[in-house]
């Protein structure tokens, strides 16, 4: 299902991964980093690999927040990169969720977030 969302967000030159960060960081900023990774259930070295495509393409600044937290923000490019892949995204998503119906497409939705509450569960038991 990934390719179908990727492939849609090919024409704005970022992947899903990408899309989902910018959109996080547009909520909540500027948004320190560690935030960031634990909303996306990334550890931070995974979400500073994610972050440096991104950052390169003039779409996310990080500066210092206190102490050693580091802060991302959207710039204006990254604004505009965002607002022009939602509508790709959201036609990809409207398609999905009606040739699934909106009572699958629910069902789907609450299955995934507790699968994701049982893998960061579990990685507690192993830490």
């Amino acid at each position: 299902m990934a390719r179908v969302y990727d492939d849609a967000l090919a024409a704005n030159g970022m992947t899903t991964a990408q899309f989902a960060i910018l959109r996080h960081i547009r909520r909540g900023e500027p948004l320190a980093l560690s935030r960031l990774a634990e909303q996306l259930s990334m550890d931070r070295s995974s979400l500073y690999r994610a972050l440096a495509p991104i950052e390169a393409r003039g779409w996310v600044s990080v500066s210092a927040g206190e102490g050693r937290t580091k802060l991302a923000s959207l710039t204006a490019a990254g604004r505009v990169a965002v607002e022009g892949a939602e509508a790709d995204w959201d036609a990809v998503q409207e398609r999905i969720v009606g040739a699934m119906g909106e009572e699958k497409w629910m069902e789907l939705e609450a299955a995934l977030r507790a699968v994701t509450e049982l893998a960061e569960g579990a990685q507690g038991v192993n830490a």
